[in-house]
Parts: C-alpha cells; sequence; structure tokens
C-alpha cells in the first residue's frame, strides 16, 4: 500500500482454520475507525478511481509461515466484500478462513505508524510483527 509503513500483529488461543468451513459461516474482517480514515486518506493520495478497495490477504512465507498482504485492488471473483462507509475490503476466499474475525487498525507510536493487525485465528507470531502461524 505506502511505503514506510509499519504491521504489527497480536495473537489469540490457538484457532486453526478448519479445512471443511463453510466461507459463509465465517466472520468479516473488521476496521476501525482510524484504520478506516488512513486508508481514505491513502485511496485519494493514490488518485484510486471506483472499484477500487483494499485487499487483506494472507501469503506463504516470513517467519512464521504466513505474512499478512495489504494492497489496493479491484474486486476478483469469489471475494468476500465488506462496505466499511464507501470503503471497501476484498479478502480472498482461501485467505478468509486464516484471517476471518481478524481487526485491522491503525496505529501511531515513537517506533513510527502502521496497521496492527489483530488476528484471533494466529496460533503464534515472531517478533517482525507482519507474520503469523494459524
Amino acid at each position: 500500500m505506502a511505503e514506510g509503513l509499519h504491521i504489527e500483529h497480536h495473537a489469540h488461543a490457538e484457532q486453526a482454520p478448519a479445512e471443511q468451513i463453510d466461507p459463509a459461516s465465517l466472520p468479516d474482517v473488521k476496521l476501525t475507525p482510524t484504520a478506516i480514515e488512513m486508508v481514505r486518506k491513502m485511496y485519494a493520495k493514490e488518485g484510486l478511481g471506483a472499484g477500487y478497495g483494499m485487499r487483506i490477504g494472507v501469503v506463504g512465507g516470513g517467519c512464521s509461515g504466513f505474512q499478512y498482504s495489504l494492497k489496493f485492488d479491484t474486486l476478483k471473483e469469489g471475494d468476500r466484500v465488506t462496505d466499511f462507509g464507501g470503503v471497501l475490503v476484498y479478502v480472498d476466499e482461501i485467505s478468509l478462513p486464516y484471517i476471518a474475525g481478524t481487526t485491522l487498525d491503525y496505529v501511531e507510536g515513537l517506533h513510527g505508524a502502521g496497521f496492527r493487525f489483530d488476528n484471533p485465528r494466529a496460533s503464534r507470531t515472531c517478533g517482525c510483527g507482519s507474520s503469523f502461524s494459524a
């Protein structure tokens, strides 16, 4: 999304995604009001047109097995779409079981500013703050 942003992660008790879960039963990803406002600012700065939203996903890699991914993108087949007052969030069907129920916040502090993931499905994280295992 934007260079120089720090991503933090907070894990909860172990809850590995089950292979047989119906995606419709999984909770949406949530954004705090602060995260929504920051996404709006970044969206305006990038000059993106209608149809673009923020894609939240996971990719293999990182210190703990999975790494969070944030970028502006368009709707793809199979995406879960959540509308936060005009801020569209897309989550692909492969990432959803790993990040369902995650809250994305934007925090500023002495060590910089960035997005922070609070993922109830993560069983372990590492010091880099952007990778986890489930």
